[in-house]
């Protein structure tokens, strides 16, 4: 194992710790955040897999995360309890809409696409608002019973506990999204950012591939919707309208566009910024953000993850007294 390898895993197993430590070391209210952020995380990967990965920049993955939170609500209260129960109902719902919202979208490039993906989160967020039967209208879905891991199990109350049944999954998630970018048809969905034609010339369908990556962000995203209604225990319409899918896109921005652990920090980033600070600073919540996204931009404008490059061409200076530094 060479310096890099022993570096990288002395910093995930910092991570590990200090992620496991959080419900040990903060009160309730910064432990519930911290669970917000790593449901955050997860959507932030869903819309990083189309922005940064295979180059179609969304504003519509709040819907499927809407459809997850719904369905895991629903699911919660009138069918069963079991957190893998919601889970994987959720997520097949999320695949569901996206088959079939997907073909619409992916007809489009840039900024067709990113129009069309948002015409389809207005959507979701005028059904949600409508169906009062099914969604409790603009009154929101209430009564979601506390999520059980285990059959038989008692539900989860503490938050404590609740934050570490999210940190589980949404680890299992990021696992997931790494073993799909290291496969032939992660490697092809880069293709596909980096020059569709010549994939296409080459005999790809690169239509399918556009397809598969929207299915899987929408399952991704209605996972982390089922996330989000086992630890919140309400949803509403505002669950899935434009201001999650743009804080969605502004975490992916700020942690570097391409970089998963880029933007699940993004997220966290967002939502400290928006719920945490916010408090601190009572009412200025937008302002913080808007804050947060042009220093990132004029300081990091390839997000957190590009950071060291972009560090030593903003501070040259270093550079000009060990010209060498360059050649290499």
């Amino acid at each position: 194992m060479n310096s890099l390898q022993v570096r990288r895993t002395l910093l995930v197993g910092l991570v590990a710790f200090a992620l496991l430590m959080v419900p040990w070391v903060f009160g309730a209210f910064t432990v519930s955040t911290f669970t917000r952020a790593l449901v955050f995380a997860v959507l932030a990967m869903a819309v990083n897999l189309l922005t940064g990965v295979a180059g179609l920049p969304t504003l519509g993955q709040a819907a499927y995360f809407g459809v997850g939170a719904y369905t895991g609500a629903l699911v919660s209260i009138h069918w069963s309890e079991l957190g893998i129960v919601q889970l994987l109902v959720a997520t097949l719902a999320g695949v569901v809409a996206a088959v079939l919202t997907g073909p619409l979208a992916i007809r489009g490039r840039g900024v067709a696409f990113l129009m069309i993906t948002l015409a389809i989160g207005e959507i979701g967020y005028s059904a949600a608002g409508r169906l009062d039967a099914v969604t409790g209208g603009t009154d929101g879905l209430s009564g979601i019973l506390p999520v059980v891991v285990l059959p038989g199990g008692e539900g989860l109350v503490n938050e404590g506990l609740i934050y570490y049944y999210v940190l589980v999954v949404a680890v299992l998630a990021y696992l997931g999204v790494g073993m799909l970018l290291r496969s032939p048809f992660g490697l092809t969905l880069r293709g596909l950012r980096d020059n569709e034609a010549r994939l296409r010339a080459v005999g790809y369908r690169t239509d399918a591939y556009a397809l598969g990556a929207f299915v899987y962000a929408g399952g991704l995203a209605a996972l982390a919707g089922s996330l989000w209604a086992s630890s919140q225990r309400f949803v509403a319409p505002g669950d899935m309208g434009f201001e999650i899918a743009a804080l969605a896109l502004l975490a992916v921005i700020v942690g570097g566009v391409g970089s998963m652990w880029g933007a699940c920090l993004g997220a966290a980033l967002v939502v400290f910024t928006r719920d945490y600070f916010g408090q601190i600073v009572s009412g200025h919540a937008p302002l913080l953000l808007g804050t947060l996204f042009v220093l990132a931009v004029y300081l990091l404008p390839k997000g957190i993850a590009g950071g060291r490059a972009q560090w030593r061409t903003l501070f040259p200076r270093s550079h000009a007294e060990h010209p060498t530094a360059e050649v290499r």
